[in-house]
């Protein structure tokens, strides 16, 4: 993991470099765009990775390519218009990781500059591409699927507090792939035996609402939806999950090295570094459209026992010895 001062020098790195200036001098410029935000910390593991990536691949940012940074600071609103303005500036390649709602507009900007995404969702159904196998057009990318993540994070959720017989989620409600992915959730806690009540929360205060609603209904632990934006509020998750003591199953690793319960997920880290692969593969020459899209298999559970602790949650043995990882 870098620091926070390598960081900042990491994504400021393509700002002291004026883009016109890259351009004359031929070096390529890979447009980056995502949903989330640089300054909370959540993607720095997730930016080294892409990076390395690119350099399996023969490419070194400061050297013979470029990154132009577009965080959306989890405004969704914003996503199209970000697209828009690296398409202005003729990038070479965009990488779009932040989920659907940066998937679909990096899609949605250009017809011609190719787009590698990363994503949770189906990439045939919310239309980023025809066929996995030979997606056509300019686009392909890293998919781990999210909705087969639900039923296993609400078994884990349900050994660590098995008093817990409604199951709130919580979902943002301006991401078109929530529909269908509450739907699958609400199925899986049905198979569990357990309710669930569906929870939106698009901004800051939606989520300070939520927490509220938990406590009111007397919700007896949260499954976090697999959100992109939501990683711009970490910090506000861990807390408020802290203070209102609420059991907590987050779907990234890096939720529960905070401070976070547990988290259940695939390897978001090695998407990224998959995507950096693609990237370079297509600014050596190759077409996006003739990429097939890569769906990740690697799956992790993170728990935290000292929040376990903190929350009086005594964790099975068996669970515990069972984790990916676990964090004393």
């Amino acid at each position: 993991m870098i620091g926070r001062r390598e960081f900042i020098t990491l994504l400021g790195g393509a700002a002291t470099w004026p883009l016109s200036a890259r351009a004359q001098q031929g070096v390529p410029v890979i447009g980056f765009l995502h949903s989330g935000s640089a300054s909370v910390g959540l993607f720095e593991g997730q930016l080294v990775a892409f990076r390395e990536g690119l350099k399996e691949g023969g490419y070194i940012v400061g050297q013979n390519v470029a990154i132009e940074y577009h965080w959306a600071d989890g405004n969704i609103d914003r996503m199209p218009e970000l697209a828009a303005d690296l398409v202005r500036r003729n990038v070479r390649v965009i990488a779009a990781p932040g989920g659907p709602p940066s998937n679909l507009a990096a899609k949605n900007a250009t017809s011609t500059i190719p787009v590698v995404f990363v994503t949770g969702a189906d990439p045939v159904k919310v239309g980023l591409v025809s066929n996995v196998r030979q997606p056509g057009g300019n686009v392909t990318g890293i998919t781990f699927f999210v909705e087969e993540l639900s039923a296993t994070s609400l078994s884990l959720l349900g050994q660590m507090v098995p008093y817990a017989k409604t199951v709130g989620l919580m979902v943002n409600p301006l991401n078109p792939e929530t529909p269908r992915r509450a739907a699958d959730a609400v199925a899986a806690a049905r198979a569990l035996g357990l309710e669930m009540e569906l929870l939106y929360a698009a901004t800051p205060s939606d989520i300070d609402k939520v927490f509220d609603t938990l406590t009111e209904r007397r919700i007896g632990a949260l499954l976090i939806g697999a959100e992109a934006t939501y990683g711009a509020h970490i910090q506000q998750l861990i807390s408020l999950a802290a203070r209102h003591k609420m059991p907590t199953m987050y779907w990234r690793r890096e939720f529960a090295e905070v401070g976070g319960l547990a988290s259940y997920g695939t390897s978001v880290t090695d998407a990224y570094r998959q995507a950096g692969v693609y990237v370079a593969r297509i600014l050596r020459g190759d077409k996006p459209g003739e990429l097939p899209v890569i769906q990740t298999v690697k799956f992790e559970f993170v728990l935290n026992l000292k929040t376990a602790r903190a929350l009086g949650i005594d964790v099975p043995m068996g669970l515990s010895a069972g984790a990916d990882e676990v964090i004393e």
